[in-house]
């Protein structure tokens, strides 16, 4: 069974997953954290980031974050097109790593972009981790020392939490820890149960 773990960033959907795989029969996949590898390692991404952004895009052989940054989250069709870039070639890693576990395996797959990259179609299950606006900006702004600005416009670029929560299976409202921690674990009990019938 496949478990897409999705919400805007900052709202926690990282304790989510983890937290489920620290449990039994589980795999996790980091969409985010996988992109980065693979943009930094696979020469055909990197070739085709350095054609659409310039040489500026990368500095010793590494992703220049800052930069692309400034672009994609200022420019709509910037963002799309790195997206049209890098994704298909995300979703084809993690068709390997799919592929790379044991029947009965229950594969947890955290991506804040999930609906936005159609990776929802190849789920079994959505989960979707939300916050308060106000929350998110704060830990992301304390986790990754940017602005304020720097992560609403991250945001803006993301689907709102009641468009996630429309087409997901579970939410979780992510605000008191204890509370998220019994929650996730509630809800792997029932998908443990279902996992021999889907």
């Amino acid at each position: 069974m496949i478990v897409g773990i999705t919400g805007g960033i900052g709202s926690g959907k990282s304790l989510v997953a983890k937290t489920i795989c620290a449990l039994d029969n589980t795999a996790y996949y980091h969409a985010d954290k996988e992109a980065k590898l693979l943009i930094n390692t696979l020469p055909s991404l990197k070739e085709n980031i350095i054609a659409v952004f310039g040489e500026k895009s990368y500095q010793d052989n590494t992703l220049n974050r800052k930069y692309i940054s400034s672009l994609v989250f200022k420019e709509p069709e910037l963002l799309k097109s790195l997206n049209n870039i890098v994704h298909p070639a995300v979703k084809e890693h993690f068709r390997n790593f799919i592929a790379s576990q044991k029947e009965n395996t229950l594969i947890i797959y955290e991506n804040a972009i999930l609906f936005e990259t159609n990776g929802d179609l190849i789920c079994n299950i959505i989960v979707s981790v939300n916050a308060p606006e106000d929350t998110r900006i704060k830990r992301v702004m304390e986790r990754d020392a940017v602005t304020k600005k720097q992560v609403k416009d991250i945001i803006k670029n993301q689907w709102s939490d009641t468009k996630r929560n429309l087409l997901s299976n579970y939410t979780i409202q992510n605000i008191e820890k204890d509370e998220t921690l019994l929650k996730t674990k509630n809800i792997f009990n029932i998908l443990t149960k279902k996992l021999l019938f889907i």
